[in-house]
């Protein structure tokens, strides 16, 4: 499966979806939108969250299957966390200038 591109290969910034196509009745739907929060993540961090949700949120199961320890975890989550208040401001900073 191909991973969806989040920053322009050419000058590195990021990238915002201008089409969604309906496979059923193949309405198209144009303009410019940007990518949900969580699409701004690296596939790496992606997959962290999702596990951190499928393991109901603890961290000790997730420290014992990805054979780190429990601080090391914490830490990645946290620096998650910050990544993802960091984009939603920047996210929310850009939106207001464009209206």
């Amino acid at each position: 499966m191909k991973k969806i591109p989040i920053d322009c290969p050419c000058c590195e910034a990021k990238l915002k979806v201008s089409k969604l196509v309906c496979d059923s009745c193949e309405t198209e739907v144009v303009g410019k939108f940007s990518l949900p929060l969580l699409m701004q993540l690296t596939v790496e961090e992606q997959e962290f969250v999702l596990n951190f949700l499928m393991h109901s949120g603890s961290l000790k199961e997730m420290a014992n299957q990805m054979g780190k320890s429990y601080p090391t975890v914490r830490n990645i989550l946290d620096d998650l966390i910050h990544k993802l208040k960091f984009l939603a401001h920047t996210n929310n900073v850009v939106a207001n200038r464009s209206m």
